[in-house]
C-alpha cells in the first residue's frame, strides 16, 4: 500500500463539525485515492470529545452479551479519558454503588464502550493506532456495527481488532453476517501474531469497498473477505457503519481461562482514529 500527501482542500463529512477539525494535529497523509472525512487525534485533555463520541450503556442492568462481566460507564474519567494526546480506556476491578449508578447490574468490573457519533460511513479506510491490554480476562476490541442495527448478525459486524488476554500477542480480524457468524461457528476471519501488541503501538486497519473487506496491520494485509454477490446473508456491508472502542471483561471468549483480578486495571491506549473515504468519482480497488 502506498500513501500520498493529502490535498490542501480537505473534504469534511457532515458527521464531524468543522470546528472539531480545526483543533486537529497536522492533517495525516492519506492512502492513494482517499480523502480524510473523520478523525480523532485526542489532543484535548479530559473526557473524550462529546461531538465525536457517545457511550453505550444500554445493557448494564440486564448484563452484557457473551456473558461479559463489566459495567460500562457513561463519561466517567476513571474508564475513559484523554491524557498526553492519547485516549485511555481502562477496565477496573471495582463495584460501583447502585445509589449513584441506578443502571448498575451488580458487576464487579467497570469499563467503557465508546461509539462514534454521526451518520456513519459506507465503505472506506479505517485506521486505529493502539496499544492493547494483555491481562487474563481482558477483551479489548476495535470494531464496527451498522448505524441502524435491527437484527444481529444479519445486519453485519466488522471486527477490526480483537484480542483476549489469555492469548497475548494474537490479534483477530473477523466479519459476522447471517451466513457467517460465531454463533453458528461459521464466522470468517484470521488471526495474526503481534508479539509486542501490549507494549508497542500498532495501526489496526480495515479497507472496505463494495467488493471486499480487507484487514491489515501496519499496512500489511492479512485477511480478505470477498463479496460473493449471493445476497445480504453473506454480504450486509452496503450500509452505514459506526466505530466502537471498548474493553470487555471476561465473557465466553475473553474469560475462557478465567479473570486474573490481580492484573487489573487493564488499559487500552489509542493514539488516533482516522477514517478515509474514496475521492469523489472513484472507488479504489480493495
Amino acid at each position: 500500500m502506498r500513501f500520498a500527501p493529502l490535498a490542501l482542500a480537505l473534504a469534511i463529512a457532515v458527521s464531524a463539525p468543522a470546528a472539531a477539525f480545526a483543533q486537529m494535529a497536522p492533517v495525516p497523509a492519506a492512502p492513494d485515492g482517499y480523502r480524510l472525512v473523520w478523525a480523532d487525534e485526542f489532543e484535548a485533555e479530559g473526557l473524550p470529545d462529546p461531538a465525536r463520541w457517545t457511550f453505550d450503556t444500554h445493557a448494564n442492568r440486564s448484563g452484557w452479551y457473551n456473558n461479559e462481566a463489566q459495567y460500562y460507564s457513561d463519561a466517567r474519567p476513571e474508564n475513559a479519558r484523554v491524557e498526553n494526546g492519547r485516549l485511555i480506556l481502562q477496565a477496573r476491578r471495582e463495584r460501583l454503588a447502585p445509589a449513584r449508578f441506578p443502571d448498575h447490574g451488580g458487576q464487579d468490573y467497570t469499563s467503557a464502550r465508546m461509539v462514534s457519533r454521526g451518520p456513519g460511513w459506507t465503505y472506506g479506510w479505517f485506521e486505529v493506532r493502539a496499544k492493547l491490554p494483555c491481562g487474563r480476562g481482558s477483551w479489548p476490541a476495535i470494531w464496527m456495527l451498522p448505524v441502524d442495527l435491527n437484527d444481529w448478525p444479519q445486519d453485519g459486524e466488522i471486527d477490526i481488532m480483537e484480542h483476549v488476554g489469555h492469548r497475548p500477542g494474537i490479534v483477530h480480524g473477523t466479519v459476522h453476517t447471517g451466513a457467517y457468524n460465531h454463533v453458528a461457528k461459521t464466522q470468517r476471519g484470521a488471526e495474526i501474531p503481534v508479539p509486542d501488541a501490549c507494549d508497542v503501538f500498532h495501526r489496526y486497519q480495515v479497507r472496505w469497498t463494495p467488493e471486499a473487506v480487507v484487514f491489515a496491520l501496519d499496512d500489511v494485509d492479512y485477511y480478505r473477505f470477498d463479496n460473493e454477490h449471493t445476497g445480504q446473508a453473506a454480504w450486509p456491508f452496503d450500509q452505514p457503519f459506526q466505530l466502537i472502542l471498548n474493553i470487555a471483561v471476561g465473557g465466553d471468549w475473553g474469560g475462557a481461562e478465567g479473570i486474573d483480578d490481580a492484573a487489573f486495571p487493564q488499559t487500552m491506549e489509542v493514539d488516533w482514529v482516522r477514517v478515509w473515504q474514496a475521492d469523489a468519482g472513484s472507488q479504489p480497488a480493495a
